[in-house]
């Protein structure tokens, strides 16, 4: 009897060592922007399907888009579009899969000040040129009657690694400002006129936080998680709007009906009364061909999942899920995936 049990038990483990090797595992890497809905996605995908780890770094995206481009990863992750000249790079055309849409906001930390402050674009380039220096200078006090700013020195805070959300926030001031767009530009690193650097949204989140008279920019999930104070921004159609599920979603409702067929577009101070002008889709990477036909397999199955049911879980996370006509051009797509 005794020797049954140790033998049934061995055999347990036996099964349990097989299951374990034969479980698929899926390597991703890249934006810090959506990796908190992706965390959420992978967990609840994992509850589903045991025999599925999709493990995500959250590393940035251009550092998402490099282990892409050197295949030590089976997808990447970006908030901003690859470029031809990134795509060519790669031996195999990778396929951009807008996942969900934020918002990125200005973050500050000012002792004192409890309401919620409102920048326009002309006091956003100028805070992070270096040309407005000062919490009280007139050009920032002018939009916010009847708070009392400090006559204080503004604390710029900024991602130090190749960054989406660095991307998005400078492509949007490179719309709205042509000195930013001179002299800074867009790009997932930037050489910034002033500030102090921080790694990831999680990095600059902190850096805020700890930094009295400070100012950033970070992904609304973080703001939000971390119970930090964040402004309303002026839009195109010149009102101070501030970012949620709903102003999110508005910014892109006019590029879902225009998607293009890569779905690489920026919709950075897009029109509409009530759109956040600092928004974005953000897309994860996926080989067009994928040697592992068992990997494939699971990718695909997984962005189904993602584009049906993983949707639901966006505005829950301070995210907005993506609008039904680039679910329908998405789910398309997949079948390219070979």
């Amino acid at each position: 009897m005794k020797m049954m049990k140790m033998s049934l038990a061995l055999a347990g483990l036996v099964a349990m060592a097989a299951s374990f090797a034969a479980a698929q595992q899926i390597n991703a890497a890249g934006a810090t922007f959506p990796a908190v809905i992706y965390q959420k996605w992978f967990d609840e995908y994992h509850k589903m399907h045991a025999d599925v780890q999709i493990n995500y770094q959250s590393i940035g995206s251009g550092g998402g888009i490099a282990q892409l481009t050197a295949g030590t990863v089976d997808f990447g992750a970006s908030d901003m579009p690859m470029t031809d000249e990134q795509i060519s790079k790669l031996s195999v055309k990778p396929l951009h899969f807008p996942s969900v849409l934020g918002g990125v906001v200005p973050t500050y930390n000012i002792a004192g000040i409890t309401q919620d402050l409102k920048f326009t674009s002309e006091t956003l380039s100028g805070i992070f040129l270096g040309t407005i220096t000062k919490w009280n200078d007139p050009r920032l006090a002018k939009d916010n009657a009847g708070v009392k700013l400090p006559d204080a020195d503004i604390q710029v805070v900024h991602r130090s690694d190749g960054s989406g959300t660095t991307f998005v926030w400078t492509d949007y001031l490179s719309k709205v400002n042509p000195d930013w767009k001179s002299k800074v530009g867009s790009n997932t690193s930037v050489n910034w006129p002033v500030g102090l650097g921080g790694k990831g949204n999680e990095g600059v989140a902190g850096t805020v936080k700890q930094t009295p008279n400070s100012i950033g920019y970070v992904e609304l999930i973080y703001a939000v998680q971390n119970k930090m104070a964040y402004g309303s921004v002026k839009n195109a159609s010149g009102a101070f709007v501030k970012a949620d599920f709903d102003t999110v979603t508005e910014a892109a409702a006019a590029a879902a009906r225009n998607m293009p067929d890569d779905f690489r577009v920026s919709i950075t101070n897009a029109g509409g009364k009530n759109a956040y002008p600092i928004s974005t889709f953000t897309w994860l990477l996926i080989p067009s061909h994928i040697p592992d036909a068992a990997k494939a397999k699971t990718i695909k199955a997984f962005l189904q999942w993602m584009l049906a049911d993983g949707q639901k879980f966006a505005a829950g996370l301070s995210y907005a899920s993506l609008p039904k006509e680039v679910i329908a051009k998405e789910v398309k797509q997949i079948a390219k995936i070979q």
